[in-house]
């Protein structure tokens, strides 16, 4: 036998894998898993099949079609008034993840310190370990999951190499504000410190309210790298293509590792994308989209044992049900999948020491259908 040495021994199956087997073995209503159960827009998959068709079956070069990535600088350039530029500023990556996953083992170093806001989604803290470099969590505060300034800012050390932060929030629903961007580019000013920005749910912001790019804002602009998702805009999660955008010097670093990673992204997808991007109302028209999936899940909910604040954004909604069980979150979200029938995600699992606020993730990127068979179970309990 080998012996191996793991690089990642306290990592396990990860809670969504664990999750959505229980929900299969119990046949429950899924409202776990961050996915549409819906077909994408049949538009897009006529253009993907013309770009099989019409021969774009190799591969793409490495940073991906300039076409697709002249595009992508003028979406920016428009919703958020920095101009990224396509030669050397953006590559298209296998998803956000990859490209989450290459910008930190492209800066971080053994011994490097990386400040992770909690709860934070999944990926980030094992990719830090991977390299040999130390997690410094800091918790997000109260049932609406603000930052507490003072204590982010006693986090940063001389160790400090990067910054993680995630807008719109994955898993609590929260959105950052104005206000919040400029004291965090007040803390980094004269800093060396990069920041990494999650902004995967960038088109999904609810009640009129505005996304919060890094990009809008200069001196973050000039330290950060924007990961973005198509596959959580325009429904095809299984798709994994995505974008990152970053100032000249940073963008060079990270092409280093990503041509040594995936080298390239599906071809055809990108020729697809390219066109579809033409009309801005297909991602401009995505937050009316989801409001209406929000508004209909509370209000199929509202009569419920369990108490909510409306998310901000993403297609997530956290229920509290504080008021019905003292249990422990993933001990009461086991229970709802075996005896209920109904799958979420516990938050606990994404909190500094598992704290357990009493909350539920589910998500509501689903079926009209699907939402009322969720309701009626809720408001059973």
């Amino acid at each position: 036998m080998i012996t191996i040495s793991s690089k990642l021994p306290d990592v396990g199956t990860n809670i969504f894998t664990y999750i959505g087997k229980l929900a299969h073995q119990h046949n429950a209503v899924n409202l776990s898993q961050g996915f549409p159960n819906f077909s994408p827009d049949p538009k897009l998959l006529q253009l993907v099949d013309k770009a099989l068709k019409g021969g774009h079956n190799q591969y793409a070069p490495m940073q991906g079609t300039f076409t697709l990535r002249e595009i992508i600088s003028e979406k920016i350039k428009t919703l958020y008034g920095k101009t990224y530029h396509p030669e050397s500023e953006i590559t298209i990556t296998a998803g956000a993840t990859q490209a989450i996953f290459t910008a930190i083992s492209t800066f971080v170093r053994q011994d490097d310190e990386v400040i992770v806001l909690k709860p934070a989604y999944d990926c980030y803290e094992p990719a830090i370990e991977l390299f040999g470099a130390k997690v410094v969590p800091v918790q997000l505060e109260g049932p609406d999951y603000k930052i507490d300034w003072n204590t982010f800012k006693s986090a940063i050390g001389p160790k400090t190499k990067m910054v993680i932060i995630n807008t719109p929030h994955n898993p609590t629903g929260t959105i950052w504000s104005e206000n919040d961007m400029l004291q965090l580019q007040e803390i980094l000013k004269d800093t060396n410190i990069i920041l990494l920005s999650d902004e995967v749910y960038e088109h999904i912001v609810f009640d009129g309210k505005a996304h919060q790019s890094v990009s809008k804002f200069p001196d973050l602009a000039t330290r950060s790298i924007v990961c973005s998702s198509f596959g959580k805009t325009f429904h095809v999660t299984g798709w994994k293509v995505g974008y990152c955008i970053a100032p000249k010097s940073l963008m060079e670093e990270f092409q280093k590792v990503h041509q040594f990673n995936v080298f390239c992204v599906n071809h055809p997808t990108q020729k697809a994308l390219t066109e579809y991007l033409k009309t801005p109302g297909h991602y401009l028209d995505l937050n009316a989209f989801y409001q209406k999936k929000r508004d209909y899940f509370l209000e199929a909910v509202k009569g419920s044992k369990f108490e909510m604040i409306p998310s901000a954004g993403t297609y997530f909604q956290l229920l509290d049900y504080s008021k019905i069980t003292n249990e422990g979150d993933t001990d009461f979200a086991e229970r709802l999948i075996k005896e209920n029938k109904l799958a979420s995600i516990p938050v606990s699992v994404f909190n500094l020491n598992n704290r357990d606020d009493k909350q539920l993730r589910f998500c509501f990127a689903k079926t009209d259908d699907v939402l009322d068979q969720a309701a009626e179970i809720l408001n059973g309990i």
